[in-house]
C-alpha cells in the first residue's frame, strides 16, 4: 500500500481505505478461484495496482469521463482506476463470467458506486459510447483498436485526447507497425523508477 502513496500524494481517506482493502479481498478470492497469479499476491500493489495507475499518471481523467476496461480479468486496470477517479464512470467487461462475478463482489465490498462489471465480449457492446477504452495484456494493439473504434466518443476529456490507452510490455515494434493509427508511447519506468517497470509501456491511440 505504501508504494501507492509514494507515487500519488493527496489521496483521500476513502481512496486510501479502498486501496488498502484490495489485498485482503484478493487473498480471500484467490483462495476460492485463481483471480490473479498466486505468486503475484505478495507484490499486488506493485505488479497490479501501481501498474494500473500508470494510466492515471498520464491521463488525468476529468470528472464525468466514461471509461471501458476491455478484458478486465481480475479487475485490472479498471478497479484501481475507479478508486482513483471516483467522479468518473467505469465499465469493466470480460468474457469469463466467473471472473466478472468476483469483480462484482469486489465492487460491492469496496462500495464503488461509479463502477459496473458486465460478463460479455467487447464486440457485443453496441449501444454505448465511452471517452476512453483501457486494457492490460488483452490483445494486440490492432485488435484493441478495432474493438475500440465503434465505442469511442470524439473529444478531449483529460490531458489526452479521447481514445485507447493500453498497458503493454516488451518489444512493441511489430504491433506498432500493424497499428493503423497515430499513437504515443510512454515508458512506465520513467513514471515509476522500479525494476519491474523496465520495458513496460503505455500506448495511447487517439480517436
Amino acid at each position: 500500500m505504501e508504494i501507492i502513496r509514494q507515487y500519488f500524494d493527496g489521496l483521500t481517506e476513502g481512496q486510501i481505505s479502498r486501496f488498502a482493502a484490495l489485498k485482503p479481498l484478493y487473498q480471500q478470492w484467490n483462495a476460492k478461484i485463481n483471480v490473479i497469479s498466486r505468486k503475484d499476491l505478495d507484490n499486488l500493489y506493485e505488479k497490479h495496482v501501481l501498474h494500473s495507475l500508470a494510466i492515471a499518471a498520464i491521463a488525468e481523467f476529468t470528472p464525468g469521463s466514461t471509461v471501458l476496461d476491455i478484458g478486465t480479468g481480475g479487475g485490472f486496470p479498471g478497479l484501481p482506476l475507479a478508486i482513483f477517479y471516483p467522479d468518473c464512470r467505469f465499465c469493466l467487461v470480460d468474457s469469463k463470467a466467473k471472473k466478472i462475478r468476483v469483480v462484482r463482489e469486489m465492487i460491492r465490498a469496496l462500495s464503488l458506486e461509479n463502477t459496473e462489471a458486465i460478463p460479455c465480449r467487447v464486440e457485443d457492446i453496441r449501444d454505448r459510447r465511452f471517452d476512453f477504452t483501457v486494457s492490460r495484456a488483452t490483445a494486440s494493439l490492432g485488435t484493441l483498436w478495432a474493438w475500440s473504434l465503434p465505442l469511442l466518443k470524439k473529444g478531449r476529456s483529460s490531458g489526452l485526447s479521447n481514445g485507447l490507452i493500453s498497458l503493454k510490455g516488451g518489444d512493441l515494434s511489430a504491433e506498432v507497425s500493424q497499428s493503423p493509427a497515430t499513437l504515443e508511447i510512454f515508458e512506465i519506468h520513467s513514471l515509476f523508477s522500479r525494476d519491474f517497470f523496465r520495458e513496460k509501456y503505455l500506448v495511447h491511440i487517439p480517436y
